[in-house]
């Protein structure tokens, strides 16, 4: 599609614009007064002043990742100039549609709709998009592909546990007593499973002996408990390995491994925060692997695809983002503390992608200072 451009006229009065964030979680962009920056590659809609208010809204929250994640929407959006606001649903349904229906009314332009997982979310965002909004969802029910216009992108969930799995089968030697750490009725739980049901036919050797799995605000704790239940029944030498899902299940079996005295039991984890990293560098700890993608960077990614859909670009239908494997080796060799900002030093590529990152936002970026 066309991209809009800069009338020259407007240059001078843009200089001076101030743009104010609106709400609690909002902040105010000053605009630079540097003049030799050109616009001429700017579409029209963010070339000429006009504000551009993002809502990001996240049906779970309380945890690490959903605070990189939101915040890596909204510094992205912030460094384009735009007003960002945000919300965490804490796992409600009723406050997360309820915030949509209110963030409709409050004329936001663009939507990043996180972790939506009913037909109700369908409604909601179609919603959106008949009212003209853009929006962009992630981790949510694949039915909202159906919706023209509408992104759907994930962590590449496939890849996520195919990594974690590949090292498990090769530190067992394809032969395993596992716990399985999983929970149904989530999108990308149901595409991790997957891959672990294609891993059990593949490898007969790999035999699951028990599993748990509940999403809850005390998702860890539970998990600890029924971890602990699972050791006394299953004596040293009866468990080889664990396969968590969700790094809320990794830290509970850490927790319950740890105090069982149990470190003869390997944990091969998905997702990454500071706690984790915090966690797998204790020397001895169980949780040797975890398989991830820069939750930060997958905040900064959806904003990107708003920013294309609102200046009129082409945007594709879904989008994966890469997975990387973290060990505790890795981790350990560094010589430092790492943490997720300095983990790019040590995983290759690390919150770092090009992707959907325009010319023209580049551009923005220069303009516009904190």
């Amino acid at each position: 599609m066309k991209k809009g451009f800069l009338k020259r006229a407007l240059i001078p009065a843009i200089a001076a614009v101030l743009l104010t964030g609106c709400g609690a979680e909002s902040s105010t962009e000053q605009v630079s007064t540097d003049e030799n920056i050109s616009f001429e590659n700017v579409p029209e809609r963010f070339a000429n002043g006009e504000e551009t208010k993002i809502k990001v809204i996240r049906k779970i929250g309380g945890d690490d990742h959903t605070a990189q994640f939101l915040a890596g929407a909204k510094e992205e959006g912030e460094s384009l100039g735009f007003t960002v606001d945000v919300i965490t649903a804490n796992g409600d349904s009723a406050r997360f549609h309820d915030a949509i229906a209110q963030a409709l009314a409050e004329n936001y332009d663009g939507f990043i709709i996180s972790h939506g997982d009913d037909a109700a979310t369908v409604e909601s965002v179609k919603q959106l998009t008949d009212e003209g909004k853009s929006v962009v969802t992630f981790d949510s029910i694949d039915d909202l592909t159906e919706i023209e216009g509408v992104t759907l992108t994930s962590q590449d969930d496939e890849a996520l546990a195919t990594l974690a799995l590949d090292q498990l089968v090769k530190d067992q030697n394809g032969e395993a007593n596992i716990i399985y750490l999983w929970v149904d009725g989530f999108p990308p739980m149901v595409r991790r499973n997957n891959v672990y049901q294609d891993v059990l036919e593949q490898y007969p050797g790999i035999q699951e002996i028990g599993r748990f799995g509940v999403a809850a605000p005390d998702t860890s704790v539970q998990t600890q408990n029924a971890v602990a239940a699972m050791l006394t029944k299953h004596p040293k030498g009866e468990i080889d390995a664990i396969f968590a899902t969700w790094d809320a299940f990794a830290i509970g079996a850490t927790r319950a491994i740890k105090e069982a005295g149990r470190d003869e039991i390997k944990i091969y984890g998905i997702d990454v925060s500071n706690a984790d990293l915090q966690e797998i560098q204790e020397d001895g700890n169980p949780w040797k692997y975890t398989a991830a993608v820069d939750p930060k960077l997958i905040g900064a990614v959806n904003m990107r695809l708003v920013a294309k859909k609102l200046a009129g670009e082409e945007t594709p239908q879904t989008y994966d983002l890469e997975a990387s494997l973290i060990s505790q080796d890795q981790l350990l060799e560094a010589g430092e503390a790492i943490n997720m900002v300095n983990l790019a030093n040590t995983v290759e590529g690390w919150g770092e992608t090009d992707a959907f990152e325009e010319d023209w936002m580049q551009t923005l970026k220069e303009h516009y200072t904190k």
